[in-house]
This record gives C-alpha cells, structure tokens and sequence, in this order.
C-alpha cells in the first residue's frame, strides 16, 4: 500500500478515502498506519466470520499507543452510506461497556460485515475491535436489538493474572478449566488476549446472556474452589499473584477483544488463537506473544484455528 497523505481507494467496489498512512501508530516498531490497514486487509479472510453480525465497539488511538484513546461505541458521523448499522436498546447495569448511553436508549452500532468497512475502521485508528458474544438475527430488520436477553453463540472465559502472576500461570489454569467445560459438553478454544492474559471460548446455543454468564460464573467458582491460584471476584485486593477467570464477558451489554484484532500495547501485537499443544507447552510469557506479522503466518500455515466455533449447530 503506498505511503502517502492520502489516497482514495476502492475496496471491493466501494469507494474509500485512506489518511495519514505515513503517521506511526506504534512507536517502538515505526509501526504506521499503512500497515496497520494492509494487516486488516490481509487478514480479512479469517477475521470477518468471527466479528459479522456482532455489534462492534472500535477502541481508536488518532495519535498512536503514546497518546489518548477512547471507546466508540455509537457509529460515527460522516460514515460512509455503505456502513451498515443497527440499533441496540441499552438497559443500565454496572457493568456496562466503556462510552455506553443512559437505560433505555438506543445505541447506533457499526457492525462490520465486510472488507470495507473493515477498512474504514482502521482508518479512524480503530486498532482493537471489541465484540460481544450475540449476533444480530438479520441485517436491517428496523427493530432495536435489546442487548439483554439475546441469545449468545458464545461462551468465553478471560483469564487475567495479577502480578506477578503472568500468561504462564493462566495456562495451567486453561488446562484445568478445559476438561471441567467438556464434562458440560463445551469445547473450548483458547486465544491470546494480546496483551498478559488467556482466554477460552465455546460454542453455546439455547442461553440467553444471563444463563450463560450464570453458567459461567458456576465453573469460575468451582475452579477457584479447586486451585489456590484461582480467583473468581473482580476485588482488586484479590488478585495479586492470582489468576482471575472473568466471568462476566458473557453479561449482554459486555465485549471482549476479538480473534485476529490488533491490541495497542507497546508493540502490534494481536489476540491470537493458539493450539492447546501451545498451551500445554508455553512456559514463559514471550510463548504467548504474537505480532502482526507473526499471526499472518500463523494463518498462512495454519488456517484459522477458531474456525470451529463458525460451525452451526445440525
């Protein structure tokens, strides 16, 4: 892609103003903006089932990981007629998402279907892509979607270490929650967070929201009942030198950083899907640290290992 101050494009037909691609996004690497859309763009193919359909929080950083950032939730002025959107009613909670609106009221979502408007992202310097566990039905069906009481196709479960707990610790605690998900029937997956933490998901179907996060708050608790290092409680008091299983990523109006998303930590790294042999193996964090180019790789060899929780059900 050629670095200059901006281009107009078409991308699959639809027409696109790129900017500021020479602008560094990640300083420690001279990581610009242009590679952070060739990264989208290239890894497009196993990115978009995994996000489509889903209402999309965008974290964008205009000025790069150095600088501010902030959450967008409701889709942004200006867009592109292309872009589509759908409207969620939001129900007050305290553990709403970052940017959410006042109970009742319906949120404008941007919901990326398609290499455009995957590309339109990235070019807000939108370099984390936050998903919930529910898909819309249909597209456009002119009805607000409630955001509680939806049925999840997901369950997932955010392993978070307290120092100086690390990704090596949550590991062990991924292999002993495995085996407790597959008595319950769930195969569960397990990705990077792409910054210090692990997380496993599931295929689920028949929940809604609430059941699942019950469900899952069941196997926290019990998994904290069976290993010291385990804690099932947000209190902060809690966590030094333990291993959070985080629960409450299920809860309907929560999302949690999708597979192949770009993290803005201090270099490109992505939430990658690894192999539980990886798991099983990983014995300092660096085992778990996956860049861009590295996870590009990885699919070239690989495939998309999450492509299993895409398969329907019959």
């Amino acid at each position: 892609m050629p670095v200059s101050d901006k281009i107009a494009v078409q991308v699959d037909g639809r027409e696109l103003t790129l900017t500021n691609l020479a602008k560094v996004l990640y300083q420690a690497d001279g990581f610009t903006k242009a590679e952070v859309l060739d990264y989208y763009q290239r890894i497009s193919n196993v990115l978009l089932p995994h996000v489509a359909g889903r209402p999309m929080t965008l974290k964008r950083y205009p000025d790069g990981v150095g600088g501010q950032s902030f959450f967008a939730k409701h889709a942004a002025a200006g867009r592109p007629g292309w872009v589509r959107t759908e409207h969620v009613v939001s129900r007050g909670s305290r553990s709403r998402s970052p940017g959410s609106s006042r109970s009742g009221e319906p949120v404008e979502y941007v919901v990326i279907d398609d290499l455009p408007t995957l590309m339109w992202a990235a070019n807000l310097a939108a370099l984390e892509l936050h998903v919930p566990m529910w898909r819309f039905a249909a597209a456009g069906s002119g009805e607000p979607a409630p955001e509680h009481g939806l049925e999840p196709d997901l369950l997932v479960f955010d392993l978070d270490p307290g120092l100086p707990a690390t990704i090596v610790d949550c590991c062990r605690v991924a292999e002993a929650l495995r085996p407790l998900l597959a008595e319950a029937g769930f195969d569960a997956l397990p990705k990077t967070s792409g910054g210090k933490g692990l997380q496993l998901y599931a295929r689920i179907s028949g929940l809604t929201a609430e059941e699942a996060s019950a469900a899952a708050k069941g196997f926290a608790e019990r998994l904290e009942r069976a290993l010291p290092v385990v804690v099932s409680r947000m209190t902060k008091s809690l966590r030094p030198g333990k291993v959070l299983v985080d629960w409450s990523q299920n809860n309907g109006s929560k999302t949690t950083i999708a597979p192949y998303s770009l993290r803005a930590r201090e270099h490109p790294t992505v939430s990658t899907p690894v192999t539980w042999d990886e798991v099983t193996d990983c014995r300092a964090p660096g085992d778990m640290v996956f860049t861009a180019r590295d996870v590009l790789n990885r699919v070239e060899a690989c495939g998309d290992l999450y492509a299993p929780l895409l398969v329907t059900a019959g």
